[in-house]
């Protein structure tokens, strides 16, 4: 198996003649983390469940672990673990419950079965709680428990859909570290969505970033924040400016591009951030805006969603589209 994940063209459309993808497509290979990255409605559940044969494509075709999510189904669903956004668990059975009965649904039996459910709930730090109902686990445990369900019968490729959503910041570290070890010692393809910036690019050895049910830019994180040279210039301003004067105002500092207004903040990209903040300042004066801080820094992945998808990611991640 040359990619453990391929997909090209596809296309998925809903009443009301909402286009939740068009046209995507992405290659995942085998012992990698993917990342795909977008705003909420972006369209990145949609291809999680066309990949996990939940949904049919309108148009383009899938592979997973080699074989076609259309065609052959089944032997696709036996390949994979997926960790959908809501949870599965059953909170009135127990931990071990839980995992006893996933594991019976793929056919395990007997030793085999109670050692892998022993197994996981040791892994993911759940045994001293694996003979307690699922209920009154916290929302950090259930979600790890959640992500061993997963991977109860040995998946090839397991799918995280937006795995740490809603979990503290603690149990979010302590997830972001079970899926690098999962990827890294274990060899498992993981394929990640998430709208969480920083997990995309703590965790994912190639990334997919969406807007509005298509592939905007693709690549290694690094890669793609080594596309925009120079620097990001953030500005807290003062107030909310009128409609316009920002730009007027930065129109006459050449060497600024890239400039974005969101309420009170503004972005923007120099070739030199040090050089380019006086120059900035001034200009911004000069129509009467007033600043409250400033900084400059390397290029991030919200840079690189402003530069392919002409927003801020935040401003994205507010709109509802699908």
């Amino acid at each position: 198996m040359d990619n453990a994940i391929e997909a090209r063209g596809l296309v998925k459309t809903y009443r009301g003649d909402v286009r939740a993808l068009d046209g995507v497509g992405l290659i995942a290979e085998p012992g990698t983390v993917f990342g795909l990255l977008g705003p909420n409605g972006a369209g990145k559940s949609t291809m999680v469940k066309i990949l996990t044969t939940l949904s049919h494509p309108d148009a383009g075709e899938a592979r997973v672990a080699g074989h076609d999510v259309v065609r052959e189904p089944a032997r696709v669903r036996r390949v994979i673990g997926c960790v959908a956004q809501k949870s599965g668990l059953d909170l009135a059975a127990t931990g071990r419950e839980n995992l006893i009965l996933q594991g019976r649904v793929y056919g395990m039996r007997g030793g085999e079965l109670r050692h892998r459910a022993d197994a996981l709930l040791e892994r993911f730090g759940l045994a001293a709680a694996g003979g307690r109902v699922v209920k009154g686990y916290s929302g950090g445990m259930q979600r790890k428990l959640d992500v061993a369900m997963g991977l109860m019968h040995r998946p090839q490729v397991l799918f995280l859909d937006e795995p740490t959503t809603g979990l503290d910041p603690e149990a979010r570290v302590d997830m972001w570290s079970e899926i690098a070890r999962l990827s890294g010692e274990e060899g498992l393809t993981i394929l990640l969505t998430t709208h969480y910036l920083e997990e995309a690019d703590r965790l994912a050895g190639r990334l997919a970033i969406v807007d509005q049910g298509r592939v905007v830019a693709e690549g290694a994180p690094e890669e793609l924040k080594g596309e925009l040279h120079g620097d990001t210039i953030a500005v807290e301003l003062a107030q909310q400016p009128l409609d316009g004067e920002v730009q007027r105002a930065l129109d006459k500092v050449p060497d600024v591009h890239d400039v974005a207004v969101e309420a009170r903040a503004l972005r923007a990209r120099a070739d030199s951030g040090a050089r380019a903040v006086p120059a900035v300042l001034a200009a911004l004066e000069s129509e009467g805006v007033k600043v409250a801080s400033v900084t400059v820094a390397r290029p991030s992945l919200d840079d690189v969603y402003l530069r392919h998808a002409g927003k801020a990611f935040s401003e994205a991640d507010v709109e509802v589209t699908r």
